[in-house]
């Protein structure tokens, strides 16, 4: 499907991003003006996947008239203004595979690609011209040196010294700073310096942060481009790629993009779904394997995440290495029994371990993993670790998390937010969820029997105390989870004691490998009452509209944005629980398979239109749910689709 747009100001809301698989990246929108902080043309992960600094925000661009007068392709936003207007010179706009913008004007065609090279900080730009008349085109790139979270201001300290040499420029922003480096395949440079003031970001003023900042000009290059011809633009934080051939460099990323999908897959939707999930799957310099980044711009590699996207977008897509090498990766950081629930922004800081699920989902992703590759080496290298996890749970680690008479995982107070509803304002949790959540238990009962399961595949003898809360769990959930108006409570606090919203959490009851809920007739009202209170086209709600705490929209400051985020708000992940529950429940049948494959026309249209281009937004508004919100691109949203489509043996329908 081509990207569209039906007028010039959609350029604004349309975004795209290319990486690196280190955790760096280059995005911006369509249109050329950076409505984020986050946008920038090089941003480095130096601490590969984190510590991301900005160090190019972007290239400007002007064709140069016989008169010598400009023609501005470039388009800024400024408070109140956005000058220059080049965006409304652009003719079309794509993606294959890397981004693209093409503009046309007074018999001038001019186009603009951007990508990098796998494994490196670098970004390089293209651009040619597809007219028939030669184009004089000055490149003017916009410097700033600061992390990604923040905006620059104009400061003497930045003083961005430069020693050229031919066709490549070393850039120092300040004294002792790392070097930057610009190497240009064609073109004069001629130096004029100067910073660009108060940029506007309007995402950023929506969501309450600063939103201008300044950026600086070290000079530019003038090229003159026949008709055919292109010019490549090298921004890098590694000198050795300021040797190498961007032509060379740009074969070798179609190559290995087009390697990625594998040879029978001739649907074009599924194709890019598999190359932008592989945009998460990232290198951890720290323990020198493999790991995901939760969603970009502005989320690292988290434990909860990580284990629910690999369940798509490495184990779904036949990624073995890749799958053992993410497990070993949160193995090693095993510690009270827990995983991280998140890796810090810098390297000396600990990560945290704030997650009551994230390693429960560990036990998922290692059984699906084993389902995928039968690799007893690896279950003989964590059975020890499962064993360990269970005892520290059963008897109590960190946050109250501890096992009840019932048999049931009990954690944290009104205090804390483990589980993946975490929203939290200061000292203001907005949804607690402590005592004994639905989608925990579901989860504890599946460690508990993935740990049974291990146990027979390696001919270990297990633990009779454990097998035991196994025996005690089964016996009481229903009876202590089910609300007879059609559903399971949220949460289960003490006896006497529920909260009974109606919340998706409840699927996973019914979806998981182990299901927990073993009623059928009950199974059914839990996906009827979800059908009727959650389902929307691009995802479930996170609480039923008939609730008085539900949030329709999704917007405004932290605070407002922060109490909708799961009072209401749609996730597309959790669409795939909704589906594996109904596949198990009818046994995968051709049906229900029918229903599931129509239901992706919305994520389509999503994925090449709206948002982040060829993208899955992390979120929409509750209440109708037509355009992105939160993260332009996270990864379980990408990975709830190829679950699905692999559980249910679907891939090959395309």
């Amino acid at each position: 499907m081509e990207t569209t747009f039906s007028n010039k100001e959609e350029l604004f809301t349309k975004e795209w991003l290319v990486t690196n698989g280190l955790g760096g990246y280059a995005s911006s929108t369509y249109s050329g003006a950076h409505t984020r902080k986050y946008h920038g043309l090089l941003v480095a992960a130096m601490n590969p996947p984190v510590d991301r600094q900005v160090i190019v925000s972007k290239v400007e661009e002007y064709i140069v008239r016989e008169d010598s007068s400009l023609i501005h392709l470039t388009t800024n936003q400024y408070p109140g203004v956005t000058y220059p207007e080049g965006h409304a010179l652009i003719s079309s706009i794509g993606r294959n595979p890397f981004p693209r913008v093409e503009w046309e004007v007074e018999g001038y065609k001019v186009g603009k690609q951007v990508f990098m090279p796998h494994g490196s900080n670098t970004t390089i730009v293209e651009y040619y011209n597809t007219g028939d008349s030669t184009v004089v085109l000055n490149i003017h790139p916009l410097w700033v040196y600061r992390n990604h979270h923040q905006v620059q201001k104009e400061n003497a300290y930045f003083d961005f010294y430069t020693a050229q040499e031919a066709n490549r420029i070393t850039v120092y922003a300040h004294h002792g700073a790392e070097p930057a480096y610009w190497m240009f395949t064609r073109g004069e440079f001629f130096e004029d310096r100067t910073w660009y003031k108060n940029a506007w970001y309007a995402e950023e003023a929506a969501r309450g942060f600063e939103a201008t900042e300044d950026r600086y000009q070290i000079g530019y290059i003038q090229v003159l481009l026949t008709p055919g011809e292109s010019v490549y633009c090298t921004f890098s934080t590694d000198v050795e790629m300021m040797f190498q051939s961007p032509e060379v460099l740009k074969g070798q990323e179609e190559q290995r993009l087009h390697q990625l999908v594998p040879n029978w897959v001739e649907n074009s939707f599924l194709k890019d779904l598999i190359r932008s999930g592989d945009q998460f799957v990232v290198h951890r310099a720290s323990t020198q394997s493999s790991t995901i980044i939760a969603g970009y711009h502005w989320f690292t590699d988290w434990g909860r995440d990580t284990m629910i996207s690999m369940l798509g977008l490495t184990i779904g897509l036949n990624k073995q290495a890749e799958s053992a090498s993410i497990l070993r990766t949160f193995l090693s950081y095993v510690n009270e029994g827990m995983i991280p629930n998140r890796f810090p922004d810098k390297q000396d800081d600990a990560p945290e371990y704030n997650t009551i699920d994230g390693t429960l989902w560990m036990f998922v992703a290692l059984y699906e993993y084993d389902l995928k590759f039968q690799d007893i080496d690896v279950l003989h290298q964590f059975y020890p670790v499962l064993e360990d996890i269970l005892k520290k749970h059963i008897f109590g680690t960190r946050y109250n998390i501890h096992v009840e008479s019932h048999g049931f995982l009990y954690g944290g107070d009104f205090q804390t937010q483990l589980t993946w509803m975490d929203a939290r304002i200061g000292n203001y949790t907005v949804t607690p969820r402590y005592g004994c959540p639905v989608e925990i238990n579901a989860l504890w009962y599946n460690a508990l029997k993935i740990y049974q399961f291990v146990a027979e595949r390696i001919g270990a003898a297990t633990n009779p105390m454990i097998t035991g809360v196994v025996d005690t769990f089964e016996q009481h959930f229903e009876t202590h989870f089910w609300n007879e108006k059609g559903y399971l409570n949220d949460v289960f606090i003490r006896e006497g004691e529920v909260e009974d919203k109606i919340r998706p959490n409840q699927l996973y009851a019914i979806s998981l490998p182990f299901i927990a809920l073993k009623n059928k007739e009950k199974q059914y009202q839990v996906l009827q009452t979800v059908r009727e209170h959650l389902f929307t086209p691009l995802g479930l709600r996170t609480l039923s509209p008939s609730d008085p705490d539900f949030r329709a929209v999704y917007e405004g400051d932290g605070w407002s944005r922060d109490t909708a985020y799961h009072q209401g708000t749609v996730w597309p992940f959790l669409i795939s629980e909704y589906w594996l529950a109904l596949f198990q429940i009818q046994h995968y049948s051709d049906d229900a398979k029918v229903l599931f494959w129509n239901s992706l026309e919305a994520f389509k249209e999503h994925f090449y239109q709206n948002s982040g281009i060829h993208a899955m937004s992390e979120i929409a508004d509750g209440l109708e749910p037509m355009d992105g919100k939160g993260c332009i691109q996270q990864a379980w949203s990408v990975s709830t689709l190829l679950r699905v489509l692999d559980k249910a043996q679907m891939m090959h329908w395309w």
